[in-house]
């Protein structure tokens, strides 16, 4: 069973809940008993073993917590008798039975149900005579992980978030990440470290999402380096802020044998829940467009009182929109170059491209990143590729181990016109990237090479076939005779310094009635001609020119008298992605545009000749 049909499976059971909780209340139920059924199932095989050895060592007098996660297999264990489908036999009695089994889960695993206020939920049910319909629901669902393994579970989870964060209307900042965005990310992450993916290598990784929702981003980099690796070793790390995410991460973990306590509940951005601790990967599709103002006093104590002993030293962007924030964060949790370094990839919406002029918090952090040599490359994703938004993102990669051949540079891939459409749409999301596109991304980042669509056009302007991904090093096609190739450009390297500019401000001096150049009667300015603030502007010059030379060629001879105030030169950064993606198209020629007009025209009297007969 797929993890939709299985989504909508369990998505049957609102139809019990309906009259007696609210829509935006369904996910409240629904959610902890697909965990409980999902652990019941995970246990079933190891209970009889568990329950003699808990009776021998309680007996004993002995500790009994080592030896039963010994014999359940898991890094949990449940010392209850019951299970859901016993609950069943007995409903007079079935919330005092659920309550027991609750609690007879190791602590780990008792502190999910807590996050999902369970109790309160079990309550209500009751009340509502509901909780025996419910419970036998869930108790006839197969979640053995024979039959629905870590993967397809976590999609599952996904799914039944997304539909619950759906009906109540939640913000479309707090968005879920496609797998298949996911994938792209761990290929990006790991392409470029030989001695992870080779076979057989046992080496010992850390990765870390400071905003790891159910844990997807974790769980497809541990799939992914299993897959390549299995000798390798993935130790995740996490922190998130919503309770019902955390549950949920914190039961996937438990299952996959991670130390749950790596996953910390709370604000990343006010709480570092992993302070002091370096990682060698990091993910993370923080929420963006939502301001930051709960956490602004933190926040903004930390970068003043810390600078660049804390995580904000660069500065700090506006309180709108807090997602360079996050990014400013797993820039603290790099490992130092010195000790293997770290990469990580982070999904940003186009605002922190270019948002902020020169000496702006926005721009400063592009400068801080630009000039240490930390970006390895800029992604733009297709729109419509997330649940919640349709808004165009963008994956940023960044590195303090860059292969000698990327030093120095940038690498930017527009990856928006590879997708294809999806079946059937999710929300906002309407596109999806194949195999097959992900595939090509991340061949162009492995082989840090500039790229271009060509598309062979006839004499009559016509294309034939289909585009051609022409890199560095293959052929392009030969135009045929009259026509023409299109080149569109996919990827494109250029030098950190090409994104830097100096915003000069440009003066002209005040004049007075009779048209004199008003000067200064005293101080440092005696003498000196005042500035007109009325006719004050501002040039923003390419950091790889002069400024003298570019003022005395380009505002010189349009303004004789102008000077430049040297004390207000700023320097800036901006990665106008879409600029250096833009191709001119030439409009068609007059004499075409009026052939095709004589020819409609003709049509249309045409026709109304027809109709006056």
């Amino acid at each position: 069973m797929n993890h939709q049909a299985l989504s909508s499976f369990i998505w049957s059971v609102a139809d019990l809940l309906r009259g007696d909780f609210k829509q935006s209340e369904y996910g409240r139920v629904i959610l902890p008993f697909t965990v409980l059924r999902r652990l019941d199932c995970v246990l079933e095989a190891t209970k009889p073993a568990v329950l003699t050895e808990f009776a021998a060592k309680t007996k004993a007098g002995l500790n009994p917590e080592p030896f039963l996660l010994r014999k359940a297999g898991q890094s949990f264990f449940n010392t209850s008798p019951l299970d859901l489908g016993k609950l069943l036999g007995d409903q007079d009695h079935i919330r005092q039975n659920l309550y027991a089994y609750v609690q007879a889960f190791s602590p780990a695993a008792r502190d999910i149900f807590e996050r999902f206020d369970f109790h309160a939920q079990v309550e209500r049910l009751a009340k509502a005579n509901l909780l025996y319909l419910v419970t036998e629901k869930f108790a006839n669902i197969d979640l053995h992980p024979s039959v629905v393994d870590n993967a397809s579970m976590g999609a599952v989870f996904e799914e039944l978030i997304r539909k619950f964060a759906e009906i109540s209307n939640e913000t479309a900042g707090e968005h879920f990440t496609p797998r298949e965005v996911i994938r792209l990310m761990v290929n990006l992450l790991f392409i470029e470290d030989d001695d992870v993916l080779t076979p057989g290598n046992a080496v010992v990784r850390t990765i870390y999402d400071p905003t790891a929702g159910t844990g997807g981003m974790l769980s497809v980099a541990g799939e992914y380096l299993a897959e390549h690796n299995p000798q390798a070793r993935l130790t995740m790390f996490g922190q998130e802020l919503n309770d019902e995410s955390y549950a949920i991460c914190k039961a996937d973990m438990l299952i996959k044998g991670q130390p749950v306590e790596n996953i910390v509940a709370g604000n990343t951005l006010s709480d570092d829940g992993h302070g002091g601790r370096k990682f060698d990967y990091m993910l993370s599709n923080p929420p963006f467009g939502v301001e930051w103002k709960k956490v602004e006093k933190q926040v903004r104590q930390e970068h003043e009182q810390k600078g660049f002993d804390g995580r904000f030293g660069p500065g700090l962007p506006r309180v709108s929109d807090g997602s360079m924030l996050f990014l400013m964060h797993l820039l603290s949790k790099m490992r130092p170059a010195a000790d293997g370094g770290s990469r990580f990839g982070i999904v940003l919406n186009g605002s922190p491209l270019f948002t902020g002029g020169a000496g702006s918090g926005e721009s400063e952090i592009r400068r801080y990143v630009l000039e240490n040599d930390l970006v390895e490359a800029i992604v733009a994703l297709p729109t419509d590729m997330f649940y919640n938004t349709g808004i165009s993102t963008y994956v940023w990669v960044l590195s303090n181990r860059k292969p000698a051949d990327r030093k120095g540079y940038v690498q930017l891939i527009d990856a928006s016109g590879l997708w294809q459409k999806m079946r059937k749409g999710l929300g906002s999301k309407r596109k999806e990237m194949s195999e097959e596109h992900i595939a090509t991304v991340t061949r162009l980042f492995g082989d840090f090479t500039e790229a271009w669509q060509v598309t062979t056009i006839d004499a009559a302007g016509q294309a034939l076939g289909e585009p051609v991904l022409v890199t560095n090093t293959s052929t392009a096609p030969v135009a045929p005779e009259g026509g023409r190739l299109k080149r569109v450009p996919v990827a494109r390297i250029f030098r950190n310094e090409d994104f830097g500019y100096t915003t000069i401000t440009v003066e002209r001096p005040l004049r007075d009635e009779a048209g004199q150049v008003v000067v200064g009667l005293k101080g440092k300015q005696k003498g000196k001609p005042q500035a007109d603030s009325a006719l004050r502007d501002t040039e923003n010059v390419p950091l790889s020119e002069d400024i003298h030379a570019y003022f005395k060629r380009e505002v010189v001879p349009h303004a004789p008298d102008a000077w430049i105030d040297d004390e207000k030169s700023k320097v800036g950064y901006e990665i106008p992605f879409n600029r250096h993606f833009y191709v001119f198209e030439p409009p068609r020629s007059l004499h075409v545009i009026d052939e095709e007009l004589k020819t409609v025209t003709a049509s249309i009297m045409k026709m109304l000749e027809e109709l006056a007969e």
